[in-house]
């Protein structure tokens, strides 16, 4: 598959149009930012790392029943994807309080929750990704009822399928966002699932094995994503 042009660039994937309108290439790079690209570094081996990472999550996904974007592994550094129309929401299921909610409501990081939450969040950067909710959703147009309730419906199988698979492999899936889009009037996930958008603890020693690591300057970032792949089965 021919590259043509560079569609999009973000922090940490840069989006390439192809020979066919329907099909586009995602290139993982080695960039890694936080606090809204406050902070953006250069780690080695990342983009190979996430690449491989979500192409093994998503096609564990499609074969599972979820619709996801993936089609085709390119290289290294580059999966085929389809061309989604994005729906600028990011969908966040939580199994265990960290991060924003426990800023936000002052509970204890790891608290269980029972059930798991479900929880919406505006693209856009400039804004610091704000919380909305559904009725935000329809008023502004950014997706139907119709469309929420199947983010909804496939956030929380992804959860039932994404806990088993990292549950077998001693690690908690804490929290993780997805984003969806449409293709061919149906709803499909989109982006990435990797390290740089879950929470992932061992679950004997609660040792945090994600983009936490980078935020928080506890150094052994690739080296945990590494470490996390491995033991659920990626081949680098």
């Amino acid at each position: 598959m021919k590259k043509v042009a560079e569609l999009y660039r973000g922090k940490a994937k840069t989006v390439y149009t192809t020979d066919k309108p329907d099909l586009l290439v995602l290139e993982f790079r080695n960039d890694t930012s936080a606090f809204d690209g406050q902070r953006i570094e250069q780690l080695d081996r990342k983009g190979m790392v996430n690449n491989k990472f979500n192409y093994f999550i998503m096609t564990k996904l499609h074969e599972a029943g979820i619709p996801t974007q993936v089609e085709q592994l390119l290289s290294d550094n580059e999966v085929l994807v389809k061309k989604l129309d994005m729906i600028p929401v990011e969908c966040v299921v939580r199994n265990r309080a960290a991060g924003s909610l426990v800023r936000r409501l002052g509970v204890e990081e790891g608290f269980i929750l029972n059930p798991p939450t479900f929880e919406l969040f505006l693209k856009n950067d400039a804004l610091h990704d704000p919380m909305v909710n559904e009725y935000h959703c329809q008023a502004f147009g950014w997706a139907t009822p119709e469309q929420l309730n199947q983010m909804k419906a496939l956030s929380f199988k992804i959860n039932t399928i994404l806990t088993d698979i990292f549950d077998k492999a001693g690690l908690i899936l804490v929290d993780y966002k997805l984003e969806f889009g449409v293709f061919n009037g149906e709803i499909v996930l989109g982006d990435e699932f990797s390290p740089d958008g879950c929470r992932l603890w061992e679950k004997e020693t609660l040792k945090k094995m994600d983009k936490d690591r980078f935020r928080q300057g506890l150094g052994g970032v690739i080296e945990a994503y590494e470490e996390v792949a491995h033991r659920i089965g990626v081949v680098l």
